[in-house]
């Protein structure tokens, strides 16, 4: 573990490119005080939006769009603006950006999948994953029953944040322990891997970027590398990438150890999981 404390002289980090998914802005499940601070920290030549950032199916429900949500976009459109590359591949949440294939908004491309070359000479294959995900992709009925169900783990999860951060206790996510609890659930995650990793295989990438299914990870599989963003209404991941082409996985609500990001983010400790060799 490698720790950075607020009151060192520079806690912002700056890195090759940094890739982050599964925000779902709109959804009260978002957690956008830990996603803010996390942008506050970190900088990058390029940042990577790896799909479901706006949840559209939220939205469409009921309106839900606080003064963080615009907080996010605005940090995102400043960046782009101070020069960051900003690339959006649209997930199945916000699937209505699927319609704007190379439109730029704001200076943020938009692309139906990315490859991005590593500093290390290593091609990776950056999509969000839903397309192998055959609920969503050929019945949406049952996606959306799925979908209701996992409200009802993300609105325990809820709960349990908010008497743990009374408690002064750290962020646990209830949602994510309850999913790797059912098998049906760790097979379905194994099976995704697999062909993820086999998509990247038949374009000749050495590796695989992605989000979707909430399960970050960085792990070889058949020689491919599988790379999975994770999201920001449960565990608060992101990859960075060094400049060296070093892969690394950061969980912020845990490695910050806050208990709530009320608190100035100067009188904050940062800690930062040790990056994995690429």
């Amino acid at each position: 573990m490698v720790a950075v404390t607020g009151s060192q002289q520079n806690p912002v980090r700056k890195l090759r490119t940094l890739f982050i998914s599964d925000l779902h802005l709109g959804s009260k499940a978002a957690k956008t005080d830990y996603l803010i601070d996390f942008l506050r920290h970190h900088e990058a030549e390029t940042i990577i939006l790896v799909g479901d950032i706006v949840d559209g199916w939220r939205l469409k429900r009921s309106w839900y769009w606080p003064q963080n949500c615009n907080d996010v976009v605005q940090k995102l459109l400043r960046k782009a603006r101070k020069g960051s590359r900003i690339i959006y591949i649209p997930g199945n949440h916000d699937e209505f950006m699927r319609d704007f294939p190379g439109v730029h908004f704001g200076g943020i491309e938009v692309a139906a999948r990315h490859m991005h070359q590593g500093a290390d000479g290593r091609n990776y294959l950056v999509l969000h994953g839903d397309e192998f995900d055959v609920v969503v992709r050929n019945a949406r009925v049952l996606a959306y029953l799925g979908d209701w169900a996992y409200d009802t783990a993300i609105a325990i999860n809820i709960g349990l944040a908010a008497i743990r951060r009374r408690l002064g206790m750290p962020y646990w996510s209830f949602s994510s322990w309850a999913k790797l609890q059912v098998k049906h659930a760790v097979n379905f995650i194994g099976e995704f891997q697999k062909v993820v990793a086999e998509e990247a295989r038949r374009h000749h990438a050495q590796g695989v970027i992605c989000g979707h299914i909430h399960h970050a990870v960085i792990e070889d599989i058949d020689e491919i590398r599988y790379i999975n963003t994770g999201d920001w209404v449960e565990s608060c991941t992101a990859i960075a990438e060094h400049f060296d082409g070093t892969m690394e996985l950061i969980i912020w609500h845990s490695l910050r150890g806050m208990a709530a990001v009320e608190t100035s983010a100067d009188d904050l400790p940062v800690t930062l999981a040790a990056p994995q060799a690429a």
